[in-house]
């Protein structure tokens, strides 16, 4: 888990145009927002890898999922107006956010 947050992360440099796209209209600053969610992804990626810190590093990322999830409706929204396929797929992707969510908290739960 760790090591996919952290590359999620570094993909926040790399492509921010993309997380651009999903931002909520509603939210300021949205560039400052992806790359502060870039941040925190990567810092959680990192906690999540070494034993010591895997359930700070958990609960990171149970709040990042969270504060990221409008972003997510919002993809929804913007897939439905324009393609119907993807429409079907981003509302397929809003329950795999509490899967996500729910994966986090396993690793809360560990005692390694």
């Amino acid at each position: 888990m760790g090591i996919v947050y952290l590359i999620a992360g570094i993909n926040h440099f790399v492509m921010p145009q993309f997380y651009m796209k999903i931002m909520p209209p509603y939210l300021p600053f949205p560039l400052t927002l992806i790359y502060l969610s870039g941040v925190l992804e990567i810092i959680s990626g990192i906690l999540l890898i070494i034993n010591k810190t895997r359930k700070v590093g958990a609960w990171l990322i149970i709040g990042l999922l969270i504060a990221v999830f409008p972003a997510n409706i919002q993809m929804s929204i913007d897939q439905y107006q324009f393609l119907r396929l993807m429409f079907y797929l981003s509302i397929l992707r809003l329950p795999f956010q509490f899967l996500l969510i729910y994966w986090a908290y396993l690793f809360t739960k560990q005692t390694i």
